[in-house]
Order: structure tokens, then sequence, then C-alpha cells
């Protein structure tokens, strides 16, 4: 038996001087998180009696706490995510710091007055180069916690669905006749499955906290609509080592910043678009039951970290079926679409002033292309890269526009999702820069004039004295003739 029965570790404890900078405890991962993400006790040596093992070396304020943890989590009855578990585990991530030694800070007041002068002067800048208009209602410098906080909730909108799947495949690998006599272990595995996923969720939202610059780095509004946010100790560490002045590097992240809150603020149909791909994505992903039962079936009461285990190599596959390929297909080409979009205005906006600008750019494009660790994690947990593929193709797509059509005819494309370049149109952009747009706004407007002069036509005509009676006759005269 494990020296852990349960599978819980000590959690990390903070660094003491003169220990180099090490952990105690046997934290994994750089400060990436904890190498067990339940945080509990584990013990110093092994010995016969196994909760001896677990507690022996535990004090009593550690004991208690581990207690109060375990009873939280198989207590659970929310969600398919523990959710509550989540926040817990990103925030003591971020406290932890990443894996450069960079830790989390309150901003302060230079910091935050940096930032809102930042995206001000972006948006004076993205006036002259987009005919959106500003989407930035507040600019707001987040910490890390700050960040976890505020996009957790789309979180759970991305996350949830696949994780009700998994709740509901751990109780179909049973056979039928054990499903009414398992209840309550199934009950308790679905309990441990949300804290699982929880912890997982946490631990990967806590790492991404220290990769991001601010709320749109993956090319969903991660944030509060019209808040432009920008995390100012993640700045710091994007630009050292670039050799560009910090204060370009914060202009040309607060223009990428302000150029998507535009696009999210007068889009109105674009949010429940990427979020609807993501969801048409997700509903052809189907759950390895294959592996599911080998877990299930060899499930020892003392070692849950084996579900855990699974969560982390992935249980999820894209079905090989036309219709998971068209909506893969429908969901890099939006996700191509948006930061496309954002990465040819925002190199127009930014290459007249700042001289960085071009080498500034293909390192958010390299940066974009290849992810970080918590990409990764979430690729893992919810079978979903997002990550645009296309991305140069898109930009390519979209400067070649702007010089066929202009500015308004490039930007007007968004007014409806009929219009927007599929993934056909990226392999072939000069076929359809030149290629003739029907005008929705156009055809709107003239069904809507239509609609009124059918309405007033009908008004009048029903209003007519004798009018019923005089088409009556019509119509008996001209069938008359029609039967001569």
């Amino acid at each position: 038996m494990s020296d852990t029965p349960f599978g819980f570790g000590l959690p990390p404890e903070e660094p003491e001087s003169g220990d180099d900078g090490k952990k105690k405890g046997g934290g994994q991962g750089g400060g990436q998180g904890p190498a067990n993400p339940f945080g509990f006790g584990g013990a110093a040596g092994g010995g016969d009696n196994p909760f001896a093992a677990m507690f022996g070396s535990m004090n009593p304020n550690d004991l208690g706490a581990a207690f109060q943890q375990l009873g939280q989590m198989l207590s659970y009855e929310g969600g398919p995510v523990n959710w509550d578990m989540a926040k817990d585990i990103a925030r003591q991530t971020v406290a932890q710091g990443t894996a450069d030694g960079t830790k989390d800070a309150s901003v302060s007041a230079s910091e935050r007055a940096a930032v809102e002068e930042a995206v001000r002067l972006a948006d004076l800048w993205l006036d002259g180069v987009t005919s959106l208009p500003s989407g930035s209602g507040t600019a707001v410098a987040w910490s890390r916690a700050e960040w976890v906080e505020a996009t957790l909730p789309v979180w759970k909108d991305l996350v949830d669905p696949v994780a009700e799947r998994v709740g509901a495949a751990m109780g179909d690998v049973l056979p039928e006749e054990m499903q009414a006599m398992a209840g309550p272990l199934l009950g308790m595995m679905r309990s441990m499955g949300g804290a699982m996923f929880g912890t997982q969720i946490g631990q990967a939202v806590g790492v991404l906290a220290g990769e991001v610059v601010g709320s749109t780095d993956i090319g969903l509004p991660l944030g509060p609509a019209g808040k432009a946010a920008l995390l100012p100790v993640n700045i710091e560490t994007f630009g050292s080592g670039l050799g560009v002045p910090q204060d370009e590097v914060r202009l040309y992240l607060a223009l990428r910043e302000a150029a998507h809150q535009r696009l999210f603020a007068h889009v109105p149909w674009l949010r429940s678009h990427l979020f609807g791909a993501v969801e048409g994505y997700a509903r052809g992903i189907k759950v390895d039951t294959s592996k599911l039962e080998d877990v299930v079936g060899q499930l020892d009461p003392s070692h849950p970290e084996q579900l855990q285990d699974a969560l982390q190599q992935g249980m999820f596959q894209p079905e090989d079926s036309p219709e998971q390929k068209a909506a893969l297909a429908r969901l890099e080409t939006a996700l191509a679409l948006v930061e496309g979009w954002v990465d040819a205005v925002v190199h127009a906006a930014a290459a007249p002033h700042l001289p960085s600008a071009g080498a500034l750019r293909e390192t958010l494009r390299r940066r974009r292309a290849s992810g970080g660790p918590a990409e990764q994690t979430f690729a893992t947990l919810i079978g979903l890269e997002l990550r645009p593929r296309r991305l140069r193709d898109a930009s390519r797509l979209w400067a070649s526009l702007t010089d066929a059509r202009g500015v308004d005819g490039r930007d007007g494309l968004w007014e409806h999702p009929d219009m927007l370049p599929t993934a056909a149109d990226l392999d072939d952009p000069d076929g359809f820069v030149h290629r003739e747009q029907l005008d929705f706004s156009e055809l709107d407007k003239m069904l809507g004039e239509a609609a009124k002069g059918s309405a007033a036509g009908t008004s009048d005509e029903a209003g007519k004295p004798g009018n019923d009676g005089k088409s009556g006759d019509v119509d008996k005269d001209e069938k008359g003739e029609g039967d001569k």
C-alpha cells in the first residue's frame, strides 16, 4: 500500500532563507502548481499503519484542514465541476508564483495610470485604421489573482459541457443491474470527479494567469464586456529580454486588447458565434469509455488519483465524422479571423509610431501559434486547442481586403456571419477579395420597407367602403368570362 493511501501529498510551503529557493514538501512543476493538486497532507514515512503514515507528521491544524477539504470534496453536490475548489486551487497556484520566480503583486497606482494611458492612446491610434468605434468603456490593470476571479465564469461555460459528459459516463460504464446497487458509490465518484476536474481546471487557470497579458489572449472574451484589461506584472515578464522599451511593449499589447474590445463590442453576434463554435465542436467529442471502464474497473478506493491520472492523460476523442470536421473547421476559421483581423489592424496602427512594431508582431504570432503549458492542459481536459492555426493566412486576407475595399469595406464584413470568409477563402484570398459581396444591411432595409409597404397597403384597402363587394364582383365577372 502507498505511504499516502488516499493519494494526497503535503501542500508546498513557502521557501525559507538559505534554502536556495527550493520549496519544502516535495512540490513539483517549478511553481506551476502543487505536485498533488488536492493539497492534502502526506507522511514522512511509511510504516504498517497507513493512517499513521498519512497523518503521523501532521500537526493538529494541518490535520483539521485536511479533513475539512476531504469532507468538502466528498460532500460536493453541485455541477460537473467543483468551481469553488477550482478557484481555490487557481488562487493557490497564483500565490506560488511562476517557474521563473515571478510573484504576483497588487497593482500600484503608477501601473494603473500607465495602463489607462496606454489604452487611451491605443484607442486614438485605432480610430485611424478601423471603422469600428472604441469598445473600451474602462481600462483596468489586474493582478494575476484578479484575472482568475474575473475570467472563471467564462471558463465555466467552456468546461461544464464536457465535464457533464464525463460524469454521466462514469455511471454508464457500469452494468445496468449494478447501477441501482451502486447509487452511493456513483454519487461519491461524481463528487470526486467534480473535485478532480475542479483541481485540474483550477491549476490550469492558475498557470495561465502567470502567462496572459490581457483578457483576450486566447481569442475569446474572457473578461467583462467593455473592460480593456492588462496585467502589468506579466507584461514586464513578457518584455524582458526583447530589447524593446517597456512602454512600447505595454502600448503594443494595449493596442491588441483595445482592438479585441472593439470587435466584441460592435459585432453583437460574434461572442455567441465563437462560443457556439466551441459548443458545436464539444458536442462531437466522445468520452473514451474503454479507458474509463479500465479505470473504474481497477479503481482502488485507496488510490483515487488513478481517476485523476486518466483525466490528465485525456479521455476525449473527436469523432471522425463530417459534422465534427465541419465544426472543427468552423471553430478554427472563426478564431483565425478574429486574431487575423486584430493582427492586421494593430500592425496598421502601430507601424507608423512604434519602431519595434514588426518585432513585437512576430513575437506575438509565434506565441499564439505555439501556445503555453496551460493551453496544453486545457487541450487535454476539454479536448480542444484554442489556437488560431491559420492566423497568418487570415491576417494576409484582411490586409488584402483593406487594400482592395478600404477600411469601411473590410470592416463591413463583420455585419453578418455569412459575409465572413470561409476556410476555403483563406486558401484563395484573391478570389474572395475581388468577389462581389451581398450587402446584408441593404437587403434588411429593403425587406423592412417592403414589409411596411405591404402592411400599409393592406390597411388602406381594408378601409375603403364597398371594397370587398367590388372585389367580389370583379372576381365573379372574371370567372364568368373564363367559363364561357
